[in-house]
C-alpha cells in the first residue's frame, strides 16, 4: 500500500490569526488550535491542542516588535520541536529586526543573523517570508528560505488604476533596485530620492533625483514606519511638479504619529499589503491581502512542486517561479 503524505497543520502566533485564518481559508484547511497561558507579570506558554506527531506543520506569524511576537514564535517553533513534528516551516509575512543586517558602525549587533538564528535553533526547518528589508539575510539562514515578493499583488492593482505618464520613485538609494524592477515591467521612467537621516526616523535633507513634472508618480519601498520618509518625499514631489504621488509598501508598520502624518500629507494613496494587522478605518490606506500568495506557496512546498505566478501588465504577461522542494 502506498505511503499517503498527511495533509499539513497550520497554527497562527496570537498577533496572526486575523492573516492565518486567511491563509488556512486559502488552503482549504481550518486554523489549528493554539492554546496559550499567560502568567501576571507577563510571561506566556503556547500549548498545541491537537496532535502534531509526524505531520508537516506551518506556523504563521509576523515578528513585527515588540519583542514578544519573536518569542511567541520561538516558543511555538520549540514546542512543535518537541511534540515531534516531521517538518516545521516558519511563515513570516513580516520578517522583524531585518534593518538590522550589518554593522553599519562599531559596537552593535546584527539582530537580523541573530534572528535566524534563534529561529532555526528553536526548530525551523523552513522559513517562508516576503520582502526582506535586504535580500542577502536569506544568507544568514542555513534552511531553506522562500523570499516571496508583494509585486504579484502590487502590479496588477496598479494597472487597474490606468495611470497616465506613470512614473516609479524609489524613496532612497537603497531601494533603487526594486524602484527599477518595477519600472521595467511597468515600462515608465524612475526617480530615486537622496536623503541623510540626523538620527532613526529622522531625516534631515531629502533630494530628487530626476524629472516627476507632469507624471503621476508611484514611491515603491518594503515598508513603512513613522511615513516620515514617505511623506516627505511625496510632498517633495508634488512641489516638483507631479500630477499625484501614491506609494505601494508591502509592510505597514505605521508605528508612531504615522496615520496623521499620512492624512495630512500630499500622497492620494497608500497601498500596503496585510502582512501586519493595522487600522483599517484610514481614508487613504488601501490593504491587499497576501494570503492567496501565502498559502498557494505552502501547498507547493507540502506537494513538491514549482510554483507559477501570472499577471498581464499593459497586455504582456510576467510569470514568477518559485522552485520549492520538500524538506
Amino acid at each position: 500500500m502506498a505511503y499517503q503524505v498527511p495533509e499539513p497543520k497550520i497554527f497562527a502566533c496570537s498577533q496572526s490569526i486575523v492573516l492565518g485564518e486567511k491563509i488556512a481559508a486559502s488552503y482549504g484547511a481550518d486554523l489549528g488550535n493554539v492554546l496559550f497561558s499567560r502568567y501576571s507579570d507577563g510571561e506566556f506558554q503556547p500549548s498545541f491542542e491537537e496532535s502534531i506527531r509526524g505531520a508537516r506543520i506551518f506556523i504563521i506569524g509576523s515578528t513585527n516588535p515588540g519583542p514578544e511576537n519573536l518569542m511567541e514564535m520561538l516558543l511555538m517553533l520549540d514546542a512543535a520541536k518537541r511534540a515531534s513534528a516531521r517538518h516545521i516551516t516558519a511563515v513570516m509575512p513580516y520578517f522583524g529586526w531585518a534593518r538590522q543586517d550589518r554593522k553599519d558602525k562599531p559596537r552593535v549587533p546584527i539582530a537580523a543573523k541573530l534572528v535566524a538564528k534563534m529561529l532555526e535553533t528553536a526548530g525551523a526547518t523552513r522559513i517562508i517570508t516576503m520582502d526582506l528589508h535586504a535580500d542577502q539575510i536569506q544568507g544568514f539562514f542555513e534552511k531553506p528560505v522562500d523570499h516571496l515578493f508583494a509585486s504579484t499583488l502590487f502590479l496588477p492593482y496598479l494597472k487597474s488604476l490606468n495611470l497616465d505618464n506613470l512614473c516609479i520613485a524609489s524613496p532612497d538609494m537603497g531601494g533603487s533596485k526594486r524602484a527599477y524592477a518595477y519600472s521595467k515591467a511597468l515600462e515608465c521612467d524612475v526617480v530615486i530620492c537622496y536623503k541623510q537621516r540626523a538620527k532613526a526616523n529622522v531625516i534631515s535633507h531629502m533630494e530628487l533625483i530626476g524629472d516627476v513634472e507632469g507624471k503621476n508618480v508611484v514611491l515603491v519601498d518594503d515598508m513603512v514606519d513613522t511615513a516620515g520618509t514617505l511623506t516627505k518625499a511625496a510632498d517633495l514631489m508634488m512641489e516638483r511638479g507631479a500630477i499625484s504621488v501614491r506609494a505601494v509598501t508591502t509592510h505597514g508598520l505605521l508605528s508612531g504619529n504615522a496615520y496623521e502624518k499620512i492624512e495630512k500629507s500630499k500622497l492620494t494613496e497608500l497601498i500596503i499589503t496585510d502582512s501586519i494587522p493595522i487600522d483599517h478605518n484610514q481614508r487613504k490606506i488601501k490593504v491587499l491581502s497576501c494570503a492567496e500568495l501565502f498559502a498557494d506557496v505552502m501547498h507547493r512546498v507540502h506537494h513538491n512542486t514549482v510554483n507559477l505566478f501570472s499577471m498581464k501588465v499593459f497586455g504582456r504577461t510576467f510569470y514568477l517561479v518559485f522552485m520549492v522542494r520538500a524538506s
